[in-house]
């Protein structure tokens, strides 16, 4: 079988991707012939034989025709209900991410989030407690009950952050930062993974492809909006990429990060509630105003 595919395709063929329908092996620019087809389809090893228009093969329905659904805690994404994701920007001491995560479980947040790595324009901003802020939000999710979603910056930190978090968080200036994205395929946690500020729909996907071709189906993608020219609206949500999680080409659960492009309460929840996910940040007013 290896000889046939590498006599089509330019280069060394990919290594298999194992899934939970088995083993993939992905050809993006590969022209594979009717009677080619016909032939590998009669190895005893080969399944199925698809052709995929799309440059992102995992995470299209050609391969997977069913929605994607992620288990974290007794949340389950992919399901028709929304799902919360609540807590402050960063954590910034113990007591803090405690007040903050039963203000979000009594607000109705099933999962909690908060930064503990925290990249910054300036760096001599707050860049967050790192490995000890991982330490706090985990141990504020236990008292809670809650699971955490926190943000993970450095391949080598991957296992130190996924032996505490229950889901990986790539930011959205990581969001090609490819080796990041191997490591958090390779981790075995599900992983949020948020669009850049100026990323195509197509970069997007395909940054998700990293994470599944590196084995792991439990990818969440998470619109936190497009940069725009006007200040005063901060990143602007891009609803035409909101509609596209329902074609048929896509399959993976998405969010919307609503505290980065709603900066009027008017426009939250017309769009939130329509989306998957709604994954929020809490500041500590609006803590005090849900009590």
């Amino acid at each position: 079988m290896l000889r046939l595919l590498a006599s089509i395709h330019a280069g060394a063929v990919p290594a298999p991707v194992r899934t939970v329908i088995g083993e993939v092996i992905c050809l993006p620019d590969a022209t594979i012939s009717e009677e080619l087809a016909r032939r590998l389809a009669t190895l005893s090893a080969v399944a199925r034989v698809i052709p995929i228009n799309t440059p992102y093969h995992l995470a299209s329905r050609a391969l997977f025709p069913t929605t994607t659904r992620v288990r974290v805690g007794q949340a389950i994404f992919g399901d028709l209900g929304p799902i919360i994701i609540a807590g402050p920007c960063s954590v910034e001491g113990e007591e803090p991410i405690l007040e903050a995560a039963r203000a979000a479980r009594d607000a109705g947040a099933q999962l909690l989030r908060g930064g503990a790595f925290k990249p910054r324009t300036s760096p001599y901003s707050f860049q967050g407690l790192g490995l000890a802020g991982v330490e706090l939000l985990a141990r504020a999710g236990a008292a809670t009950g809650l699971p955490i979603v926190t943000e993970v910056m450095e391949p080598a930190l991957v296992p130190q952050v996924a032996a505490l978090a229950d889901v990986l968080q790539v930011g959205s200036r990581n969001m090609q930062n490819y080796p990041l994205l191997r490591a958090v395929g390779a981790a075995g946690r599900p992983v949020l993974l948020k669009r850049g500020f100026a990323a195509t729909l197509d970069e997007w996907l395909l940054a998700a492809e990293y994470i599944l071709a590196a084995g792991n189906p439990h990818v969440l993608l998470c619109e936190r909006g497009v940069r725009g020219f006007d200040p005063q609206t901060r990143n602007l949500l891009d609803s035409r990429t909101c509609r596209s999680w329902s074609t048929p080409a896509m399959r993976l659960g998405a969010a919307i990060w609503w505290r980065q492009w709603a900066s009027r309460r008017s426009r939250r929840a017309p769009m939130g509630c329509s989306s998957r996910c709604i994954h929020g940040r809490m500041t500590r007013s609006r803590m005090a105003t849900r009590r």
